[in-house]
């Protein structure tokens, strides 16, 4: 089966997306299109929209014309169907955008989509990267499986002869890259001590009751949650700041 997604509008200035299956026709019953199995709300304007499909990791990308965010979304068998992610926010609107080739991404920054949007105002082609934030050093076979390569699966007398046939795959493995790792070393401070009854009070402060010691827990696992969050947040922007210093140093006024 393969889905159909398409944009409408529910009333003036609602946006929404109904999704729904379609069977390929042929001997088989075709099912009822009439009623879309979801519809999602987007916004309330009713510009055009920009739809990108990834068949490999099976996200739908929605850009609207005039505005500067990029929602995406996952597309399953199952329900919901249609289920809504993340969204990009840039308040520079977009005129239009295009799209990097799978084969031109950085896999070892775990890049899965690479938009190249068109603003008008500052006269610039700005390269977007989306990201998937994994902390792994080895190659993801889970978000880049075979895709369709650089060598062209018809002639063009086969193809104008009407002849149909699957793209060649490629795996992008081989320009996976592993990055080095770089070790910190913090600097060494002049360690200082006040004892109280042979316990260091600016070292370790234990806790008296149990109720302290619960308290003192439940603070250190929030730090630690919080520290954790903040670390992937700097992580994924340092890679996308990575990639826009690539892309400025291959851009041709550098050249």
């Amino acid at each position: 089966m393969s889905r159909v997604v398409a944009r409408g509008l529910a009333g003036v200035g609602e946006g929404e997306l109904p999704s729904c299956l379609d069977i390929d026709p042929g001997p088989r019953l075709q099912e009822d299109l009439s009623m879309p199995l979801i519809e999602e709300e987007i916004d309330g304007l009713s510009g055009l929209l920009f739809p990108f499909y990834d068949a490999d990791t099976h996200m739908l990308y929605l850009a609207g014309k005039g505005d500067g965010n990029i929602r995406y979304y996952e597309i399953s068998t199952e329900k919901p169907y249609l289920s809504y992610l993340m969204e990009f926010r840039s308040p520079a609107p977009q005129k239009g955008l295009g799209v990097m080739p799978k084969h031109g991404l950085d896999v070892s920054a775990c890049e899965v989509f690479r938009f190249y949007k068109l603003v008008t105002l500052k006269g610039l082609i700005e390269p977007i990267s989306m990201i998937v934030p994994r902390r792994s050093d080895s190659y993801q076979e889970d978000i880049y499986p075979m895709t369709p390569g650089t060598e062209p699966a018809l002639t063009p007398d086969e193809w104008l002869g009407g002849i149909n046939r699957d793209p060649v795959l490629m795996s992008l493995k081989e320009g996976y890259k592993k990055s080095p790792k770089m070790v910190f070393k913090a600097p060494i401070k002049e360690k200082k001590s006040v004892v109280v009854n042979g316990i260091d009070l600016l070292e370790n402060v234990p806790p008296r009751t149990e109720n302290e010691l619960l308290r003192m827990f439940f603070r250190q696992q929030d730090e630690i949650r919080r520290l954790k969050e903040e670390l992937a947040q700097k992580d994924i922007r340092i890679r996308q700041l990575q990639l826009e210093l690539k892309n400025l140093r291959n851009s041709p006024k550098n050249c």
